[in-house]
Parts: C-alpha cells; sequence; structure tokens
C-alpha cells in the first residue's frame, strides 16, 4: 500500500514537472534530467516508470482521456435522449480542474501527438454517441456521423482551447457550454443574429 501511494506520488510529480516546464519553455528543449529535477525525481526512478519524456507524456495524455470517460459514462444514456449539454459541461469542468495538462495538449506541444490522440479518441466517442442516438429516435442523419462528430469536436476544442488560455475566463463553463449547445441545436446563421427570413 504504501509503495502504491509512493508511486502514484512519483508519477504525479513527473507529470506537474512535465506540465510546468511546458509551459514555461516549451516541450522540444526539454530533457529528463529537466523534468527530474523539476520534480525531485531521480533519473532511476524516472526511468523504472517511464522510457522517456514522450512516454510520459503520452501515459500522461492516457490517463487524462481516461479520466474523462470515467466522468462521462454515467452521462452516456441520457446523450440518447438529445443534446442535454451534460458531456460537453462536463468537459469544460474536467479542464478547468486540470487546466495547465489542457493548456499543454490543446496547444499541440510534443508535435501535437497528444492533440491528436485528444482529437481523434474525442471524434470516436462522439461519433459513437450520435449514432446512437440517431438509432434510439429514428433520426435519419443527413450528414455522415463521423463529419458531424469532426465539426463538433473541432469547434469544443478550439472554444475550450480559447477559453482555458484567457485569464481569468471569460465567461463560466456554464455560459460557454450554453452558447455552444445553441449553436449547434439552431446553426451558424442563427447565431450570426439573421433569421428565417433574411
Amino acid at each position: 500500500m504504501a509503495e502504491d501511494r509512493r508511486t502514484r506520488r512519483t508519477r504525479r510529480s513527473l507529470r506537474d514537472g512535465l506540465v510546468a516546464l511546458v509551459l514555461e519553455r516549451g516541450y522540444a528543449g526539454l530533457t529528463v534530467e529537466d523534468i527530474t529535477e523539476r520534480a525531485d525525481v531521480a533519473r532511476a526512478t524516472f526511468y523504472s516508470h517511464y522510457r522517456d519524456k514522450d512516454d510520459l507524456f503520452t501515459r500522461v495524455t492516457t490517463e487524462l482521456l481516461q479520466e474523462l470517460d470515467e466522468r462521462m459514462h454515467p452521462l452516456a444514456e441520457e446523450t440518447e435522449i438529445g443534446f442535454t449539454g451534460k458531456p460537453l459541461l462536463e468537459l469544460f469542468r474536467h479542464a478547468e480542474q486540470e487546466r495547465d495538462l489542457y493548456r499543454v495538449i490543446l496547444r499541440g506541444e510534443g508535435d501535437g501527438k497528444a492533440l491528436r490522440t485528444f482529437h481523434d479518441e474525442s471524434v470516436r466517442r462522439v461519433a459513437e454517441v450520435f449514432t446512437a442516438r440517431a438509432a434510439h429516435t429514428g433520426a435519419e442523419p443527413r450528414l455522415p456521423a463521423e463529419l458531424l462528430a469532426r465539426a463538433w469536436v473541432g469547434e469544443q476544442l478550439a472554444v475550450l482551447h480559447w477559453w482555458l488560455e484567457q485569464d481569468p475566463a471569460p465567461m463560466p463553463a456554464e455560459e460557454a457550454t450554453r452558447m455552444l449547445l445553441d449553436l449547434a441545436v439552431h446553426g451558424r446563421f442563427w447565431a450570426s443574429g439573421y433569421d428565417a427570413s433574411t
């Protein structure tokens, strides 16, 4: 038990060290030595957990996605009903709690690999939800589920990135979610101030 706690502490320190350094100096020039020095962890200890800094960043991204998935799972059934906005709000709340790590990922650090992983996994999940919703309601989608999912996720991540980079945030998570939901339901034409007669 003590070993597990020590392992979790070590990994958390390395994760926090990596994120802090990337925000300060960028990812490309960082070395394992920089990370272990910031985390106050021996190099040998680092290599007992990770192959290199890329492995650390990949694992950190994977763990973040797993955390997000656990938070989204209870909302999965509700998404078949329609656009409730709850999964999107959960994404914003999670990002608010893990702000620095999300900023690192959404900036495309590490040659964009973490961002591509985050994006592609989000698209996969959203496409599944859209497909399940259509089957549940009997709706016939006018566009392919993957295209719809890519458009939706692209909007989400672009707005989320902008929202996280502001200090303080330009609006509460609930308001950002409501606006994105309105955009999804009513469309850009409506959001730009036009009505059907224009």
